[in-house]
């Protein structure tokens, strides 16, 4: 893994996250407990600060950044960030799901308990409201979400990605 300062700024990362070998983190990124870096994720804060909440996982090819001196990215809790997906200079809430291959642009809000859909472009200043499915390019939304199913579908993710890391954190 490359864990690098970048102007007098190093990443914080709590003892019981796991960052895959070739995952990249560098500059102002804060995690929170029980996060995942997943391989070939790159999750950049030279421009602008990251925060990151507690159980968030990052998964493969994942790309993090922020936007200089406008848009820091702030992740909330229980957050699943797919496979290649882009999170760029916005704000994502508690128990959000970010598809593989999705694309979440500056300044956009995704609000609790909503799902950006696997290849959605979200484009800049989008405001996902809580409880919605986005879907498309450029993203809109397509429905709402039955919430007595989707906290617990949300929070069995989050609890995968800790048990995942648990099993490569044991191989160390």
């Amino acid at each position: 893994m490359l864990i690098k300062a970048v102007n007098g700024k190093s990443p914080v990362i709590p003892e019981d996250c796991y960052v895959a070998e070739n995952a990249t983190i560098v500059g102002d990124v804060v995690f929170g407990d029980s996060c995942s870096v997943w391989f070939n994720a790159v999750i950049r804060g030279d421009v602008n600060f990251i925060k990151i909440g507690n159980k968030v996982n990052i998964q493969d090819g994942a790309i993090i950044h922020c936007t200089y001196q406008k848009h820091p990215t702030i992740i909330g809790n229980n957050v699943s960030i797919g496979h290649n997906a882009i999170v760029h200079g916005c704000t994502i809430q508690d128990n959000v799901l970010i598809g593989m291959g999705a694309i979440v642009m500056d300044n956009c809000v995704v609000e609790s308990n909503s799902i950006i859909a696997a290849g959605a472009v979200l484009t800049q200043n989008t405001v996902v409201t809580s409880g919605s499915i986005y879907a498309g390019v450029p993203a809109k939304k397509v429905k709402d979400i039955d919430q007595s199913d989707f906290a617990g579908e949300i929070e069995r993710i989050s609890n995968n990605y800790v048990m995942y890391s648990g099993w490569f954190k044991d191989q160390e």
